[in-house]
């Protein structure tokens, strides 16, 4: 017969294993946020497609940590959490946005399909490449991050032309070994990326909620810090170097 201590032991086992799968859960939840999103894109209502894409960012923001907090990779060996943040980050970062960009009419008529073949093909096996991330935690090459470029080709309405030539650049610098910075995870210069990213959240709900019909400041501010996001690490290289 079990003993009472034995109960409760047993007890507060099961209890913490159904916390660290209701993690598991949470993380697949980005995938029905990316399904509504998609259906807001279907409907055109690109404004709302990009809010659900930022309840999804916000998801896979949290679940990360919460996930270390509950030690769900101990509770519940036999499911990957990495795996199912890359099935979902795809879907969310790149399968959603890569219909937006094709579908939305911002790029050239034959280009567009192909283009959009090209970023899902690329996206794909961006998440598969081991070398993603960098020693100090910098992305290597363009990251995948198809939501925040759609994001961009819609506030800035370019020519389709422009646009096109656009995604084939970010297409083929899927691959190129640049250094772009994690928001979270570069230690360099955290403080002000942190801050940057605080503002950058603040000024896309803005234009969100103006469904892009914002005056040029938000426009410029919001290109300058993804200026900085993408440039910050090559220009301190240079500076470096030239000091060196």
């Amino acid at each position: 017969m079990d003993q009472p201590g034995e109960r409760d032991s047993l007890s507060i086992s099961r209890t913490a294993r159904a916390a660290a799968f209701s993690v598991h859960i949470f993380t697949a939840m980005g995938a029905a946020i990316a399904l509504i999103a998609l259906l807001e894109a279907v409907r055109e209502h690109w404004a709302a497609m990009f809010a659900w894409l930022g309840v999804a960012l916000i998801v896979d923001a949290l679940d990360g940590p919460i996930a270390r907090r509950l030690d769900v990779m101990r509770l519940q060996p036999d499911w990957s959490g990495e795996v199912l943040d890359l099935v979902v980050d795809f879907v969310t970062y790149v399968f959603v946005p890569a219909y937006a960009i094709t579908a939305s009419g911002m790029l050239l008529p034959l280009a567009a399909p192909l283009l959009g073949a090209g970023i899902v093909v690329t996206g794909a096996l961006y998440f598969a490449d081991r070398r993603m991330k960098t020693p100090d935690n910098h992305f290597r090459g363009f990251p995948a991050l198809w939501n925040a470029a759609a994001f961009y080709l819609f506030l800035l309405q370019l020519p389709p032309a422009l646009s096109s030539l656009l995604v084939a650049v970010l297409i083929a610098l899927t691959f190129v070994p640049i250094r772009v910075i994690h928001p979270v995870r570069v230690v360099r210069l955290r403080g002000l990326t942190l801050s940057l990213i605080g503002v950058w959240a603040v000024l896309v709900m803005v234009t969100l909620a103006y469904d892009f019909n914002v005056a040029a400041p938000v426009t410029i501010a919001l290109c300058a810090i993804a200026v900085y996001v993408v440039a910050s690490d090559a220009v301190i290289r240079a500076v470096r170097s030239a000091s060196a």
